[in-house]
């Protein structure tokens, strides 16, 4: 099978291009030739199809002119060099289907309109919120919001949900109800999502509601460590404030005095957050910086449990399934996606979001009785090996596809 993958980012910058790579890999090692579509950027991956991608634009910062402004508003919407560069790659290439990840803004839904002209199976994950919310989150002001489900785009401009700025927070608005109405993401045949609560959210967003199929991400192996965990739990990831990284520092703070914090990851948070350390838990918080990922691996290994304190709807994050592979417990906010991951009591603990004293509890627990974090991350290790393995996913992927294939056959 002759795969092409888009995304508008074709190098590591997060989780979307990190499981598009690996998943293109898990393919090409399956014996199916694969091939990427992106936006021209000086961090890609080198790429035989780079000349007909569209150029390289960045909206974060917006652009200071303008004119700038009205030109990236303009290719947000419908990017006309984005279709004909992807026309261009998918006449030389011929894939069987289309695997779409993040495409808004740099590429826009432009791009459908040349794979349904030839026919070409198109299917997309949602590795966000995006079609429901126009900034991505169903975050208002930090606090969680769903009031632009169900078309409601206006509030994101009422409430200046995209940093405050009135311009951005309608651009973003009118961006989604434009494509919204003309239902510019028809010609994806099925949509992907990783978590049975983003099915559900889309379904609630009326965002083509038959064509949702669940179909949760893989975690690769690795053979098991032996490390006898100490009394530190670990953090991995971005520094921002819907991570609540301030209520786990909160959590330290009251908990058992042996408890340790290794923080891995840089972000806006960073200063907030070690000052609140240096306040609430004194020489017990260590803040990593930025770490490749083999080094976050050996951080996990070490640990009594991993962290994922946030307070927004995770999707499936990927960091829970890779310290599930590796045999270490999750503690986690009961939102979102990740209670599907988590299992309270058999291979992690869920506590509600913003609560330090339930945190506290939960890892002074862990700490009180690491047999019983043993035990966790052994649960958590051999479902990682079944439900998340890489044959499984790789099946479950097949399935999608030919469903695609079948639905442009029948149209």
């Amino acid at each position: 099978m002759r795969i092409l993958h888009v995304n508008k980012y074709l190098y590591r910058r997060g989780g979307a291009e990190s499981y598009m790579q690996a998943v293109a890999a898990l393919q090409r090692q399956a014996g199916h030739e694969v091939a990427f579509f992106g936006m021209d950027h000086p961090d890609n991956d080198p790429q035989p199809y780079a000349p007909h991608f569209p150029s390289y634009l960045e909206f974060e910062p917006p652009p200071a002119s303008t004119v700038a402004k009205v030109a990236g508003f303009g290719r947000m919407v419908w990017s006309s060099s984005a279709r004909r560069g992807i026309d261009r790659v998918a006449a030389d290439f011929a894939p069987d289907v289309v695997h779409l990840h993040n495409v808004y803004h740099h590429l826009s839904p432009s791009i459908l309109g040349p794979l349904a002209a030839r026919r070409i199976p198109a299917v997309m994950t949602l590795h966000d919120y995006k079609l429901a919310c126009p900034t991505y989150r169903f975050l208002d002001k930090g606090e969680l919001c769903q009031a632009c489900l169900g078309g409601h785009f206006s509030q994101a401009v009422r409430r200046r949900c995209k940093d405050g700025s009135l311009a951005s927070s309608a651009a973003m608005a009118a961006e989604l109800a434009i494509h919204t109405a003309t239902r510019a993401y028809r010609h994806v045949q099925v949509f992907i999502c990783p978590s049975r609560f983003m099915a559900g959210r889309m379904a609630a967003a009326g965002v083509f509601p038959d064509r949702l199929r669940w179909v949760p991400h893989f975690v690769e192996p690795v053979p098991e460590t032996g490390v006898d965990a100490a009394d530190t739990v670990v953090f991995a990831g971005r520094l921002s404030p819907e991570k609540g990284v301030d209520t786990l520092i909160d959590a330290v703070g009251l908990a058992d005095g042996r408890l340790r914090l290794d923080v891995a990851g840089e972000g806006p948070d960073l200063q907030r957050l070690q000052d609140l350390a240096a306040r609430h838990a004194p020489g017990r918080v260590r803040f990593l910086g930025r770490l490749s990922q083999d080094e976050v691996q050996a951080v996990v290994d070490r640990a009594l449990a991993l962290v994922l304190p946030s307070r927004w709807y995770e999707n499936q994050p990927m960091v829970v399934l890779e310290a599930f592979a590796r045999g270490v417990p999750v503690v986690a906010t009961n939102l979102g996606g990740t209670p599907e991951l988590v299992r309270h009591g058999t291979d992690g603990l869920l506590v509600g979001p913003a609560d330090p004293g339930a945190l506290a509890a939960a890892l002074s627990s862990l700490v009180d009785d690491p047999a019983q974090a043993r035990a966790m991350g052994k649960a958590a290790r051999e479902r990682a090996l079944t439900d998340f393995a890489p044959e499984v996913h790789l099946t479950r992927l097949d399935g999608v596809y030919a469903d695609a294939a079948a639905s442009v056959a029948r149209h």
